[in-house]
Formats: C-alpha cells, sequence, structure tokens
C-alpha cells in the first residue's frame, strides 16, 4: 500500500439517515476507509432535507451534506452549485478515486470524473433508467430516461471499475451499453451477520409487547409500490389468513401511513386487525424481523430486477426465515428454489399464491431453530461480507495520488 494519503469522494443519491446509506453503503465505506494508507480521508456525500457542514462521522470518514431540492429550478441551481463545490472539495483535499453509489449518483460522478480527470468507480451497477420505465415512474423515451440511460452509457465507459449486484449484468451492460473496457467484478448487497443472527429470533418480551405470541408471523420490511408490489401482496396475505386462520399474522416494518395500509388490506378482504406495522430504527429491525416464521420479499418481477440485489433477502436468510419471491429476481430466485428456503411465485395469481402457502406451511412443520440451521448457511455463503472485503482490497491496491 501506498504510503502517500489516497483520498476518496463517495456519491450517494440518498439522505444520511436512510437505510440505503446505514445498511447498504457505509458497512462498504468503512472497509475502503480501512484500506487506505494512513492519513488518507474518504469524504461521503448525502443529500438531505437540510444542509450541514462537512462533519467526522468516525474515524477518517466524513460526511458532505447537501440540501436536496427535487426536479425543477431549485434542482438545477442545486446540482450546479452542488458541482463546483465538489470540484473545489476535490482539488483541495486533493481526492484520488471518485466512487459512486448507483448510476443516479453516478451522473454527477461521471461529470466530476469529467473535469477533474480522476479515477471513477460506479459500485452497485445495475440498470435505472430502464428500470424505472418498467415500474411505470417514467414513461419510455421520456426526458429523464434519455438523461439518465445517456449517462449510464457514459459511466461504462468511462469508469475505472465497475461493481454489480450479478453477473447477468455483465451480458445487460454488453448488450445495452456496449462493451465496457473496465473490469465488472460482482458483490451482492451484503448483511451484517453478527447483527443478524440467532440471538434474535423470538424474544418472549417483544413478542409481549406486540401482542404477537402464539401467532405465525409473515414478516415484510420495506415499501409498497413503486420497485415493489402492493395489491398482490395484500392478496396472498388474504390467501395465507384463509389457510391458517385467526393464528395468522402480518408485521410490516414500513413508514407507510396506516390509512394507506388499511386500505390495501379492505381492497383484498384481509382482515386488517390481523397486521401489525411499525418503523424502527434499523439497529432494532433484527429483534422485530426475528418474530417472523417466514418472510415476503415482494420486489416487482419486471426485467432489470434481474440484476439488483434486495438487501432485505440477506437479512431474512441471515435469521433463518424462509422467503416468498416472484420470479427472476436478481440471483436470488434461483437460490432460494435450489436450497428449497422459500417459494418462488412462477406468476401473480391466486393459485400461485395458494402453492406457496403450502410450501410455508410444510417448512414449518420443523422447528424454528431447524429452519434457522437449515437457511443461514445460505447468507453465510451468499451474503458474506468476506466478498465484498476481497474486492475493496482489490480495487484500493496502491495507486498513484
Amino acid at each position: 500500500m501506498s504510503s502517500q494519503p489516497h483520498n476518496v469522494l463517495v456519491v450517494t443519491y440518498w439522505s444520511l439517515p436512510d437505510a440505503l446509506i446505514q445498511t447498504y453503503t457505509l458497512p462498504y465505506v468503512r472497509m475502503i476507509a480501512k484500506r487506505l494508507p494512513e492519513g488518507s480521508k474518504v469524504f461521503l456525500l448525502t443529500l438531505d432535507k437540510t444542509s450541514s457542514a462537512a462533519g467526522l462521522i468516525e474515524n477518517n470518514i466524513y460526511n458532505v451534506s447537501i440540501q436536496y431540492h427535487p426536479f425543477g429550478m431549485k434542482g438545477l441551481f442545486m446540482w450546479l452549485k452542488t458541482l463546483f463545490s465538489l470540484i473545489r472539495l476535490i482539488r483541495k483535499e486533493r481526492v484520488s478515486t471518485i466512487h459512486a453509489w448507483c448510476t443516479p449518483a453516478g451522473m454527477i460522478a461521471y461529470l466530476l470524473a469529467k473535469l477533474t480527470g480522476k479515477r471513477l468507480i460506479i459500485d452497485s451497477y445495475e440498470p435505472h433508467a430502464e428500470a424505472m420505465v418498467e415500474n411505470g415512474t417514467w414513461k419510455p423515451g421520456s426526458r429523464a430516461f434519455k438523461l439518465l440511460f445517456g449517462f449510464e452509457k457514459r459511466q461504462t465507459h468511462r469508469a475505472a471499475v465497475l461493481i454489480a449486484a450479478t453477473e447477468g449484468m455483465k451480458t445487460y451492460a454488453r448488450e445495452k451499453y456496449g462493451q465496457p473496457k473496465a473490469p465488472i467484478f460482482v458483490k451482492p448487497a451484503c448483511v451484517d451477520l453478527e447483527l443478524f443472527s440467532e440471538r434474535n429470533l423470538k424474544q418472549p418480551e417483544l413478542l409481549r409487547e406486540l401482542g404477537l405470541e402464539n401467532k405465525l408471523i409473515c414478516v415484510y420490511a420495506g415499501k409498497f409500490g413503486g420497485i415493489y408490489l402492493d395489491r398482490e401482496v395484500f392478496d396472498f396475505f388474504k390467501v395465507a389468513q384463509d389457510y391458517w386462520g385467526e393464528r395468522f399474522h402480518v408485521l410490516l416494518l414500513t413508514n407507510h401511513n396506516r390509512k394507506e395500509l388499511e386500505q390495501l388490506a379492505n381492497e383484498a378482504g384481509f382482515g386488517s386487525n390481523a397486521m401489525t406495522s411499525v418503523f424502527v430504527p434499523h439497529h432494532r429491525v433484527p429483534d422485530y424481523m426475528g418474530l417472523g416464521d417466514f418472510a415476503i420479499s415482494p420486489v416487482k418481477p419486471v426485467p432489470t430486477k434481474r440484476y439488483c440485489t434486495p438487501i432485505k433477502n440477506g437479512e431474512y436468510w441471515a435469521l433463518g426465515l424462509p422467503v416468498i419471491t416472484p420470479a427472476n429476481i436478481s440471483d436470488d430466485s434461483g437460490i432460494i428454489e435450489e436450497n428449497g428456503i422459500g417459494y418462488v411465485w412462477k406468476e401473480l395469481s391466486m393459485d400461485e399464491y395458494k402453492a406457496s402457502v403450502r410450501f410455508i406451511d410444510t417448512l414449518l412443520q420443523d422447528s424454528r431453530k431447524t429452519n434457522y440451521a437449515r437457511i443461514r448457511p445460505v447468507a453465510e455463503k451468499y451474503r458474506n461480507f468476506e466478498r465484498a472485503e476481497a474486492i475493496y482490497q482489490t480495487i484500493y491496491a496502491p495507486v498513484k495520488s
């Protein structure tokens, strides 16, 4: 490792408290920071509701907070101001590498790399522009789509390193953007296997607090709509309720308001009295998630989701939870089927929902601890942070400052 400091600017599109920073970015930023020469600094750009001055997060990691504004004149001014302030930061702090998380953040990272000549790394490299069209957020051929898709192509050919979530992204990149010159590493969303472990399972005090003793619990941590299914999930809950009766209960770890959830439940005919919804800080998620007997991961099965990596699946597996998910989601649908640790919906239909309930029922004939012993090794194999550490060790080998 070079003895000269190697400063890094990490560019994200999320706010500092967001779970995508706390669980999907910061663990890897820490890995990067540990591998840099003594005296190096890592600057983490976040987009927040209110801006604050750059401040130390921990050790040699500093937060650069920008007040976020959506598309419009304020948004344009925000990005122009951000671009120039980051160029000043890169020059003042002698930043050697610009490391972006996902392609939307990669747009500003690409411009910075182009203007400063610094090394560019695109992490969590997966399709975003086409995904926004597929899930109905953007229209095909819209200005937003053309802008991001064009930048995805430019990032692909500018980057010195690309870090994808799945092997399939290598083929997608070649077909959609043209063959990248940079090496493509593969790093799925890894999980803190110490944070999510056997000690989180079925904590009696928390079960009593939530009134969930002796319930068969389906847990879901996440949102509805957008890249996730909504009505279909509650149709499944209705099928499960009909099958298991009063024993069945849904535990939702979400920030959706109760009225939204009750409306979805009512439309599906699912009794909302069998649904508990809470929003908890991430350090408490393992305890709440560990109350479940099985989990659901309702990523919308659009073509580009073959190349994503749902964080929650690794968390579920680390807690020994059987998982229900649609087909063709990342590599995970195949892993679930191959290992018999959940059910993959071949289509979104009542027949498939019924089949999944019956299959899960057979798995639940075994004890919670038995399922943990069977499923936990899948997380250890596919979601272990050791996989990521090896990649960052290679990428942050000595480089010229």
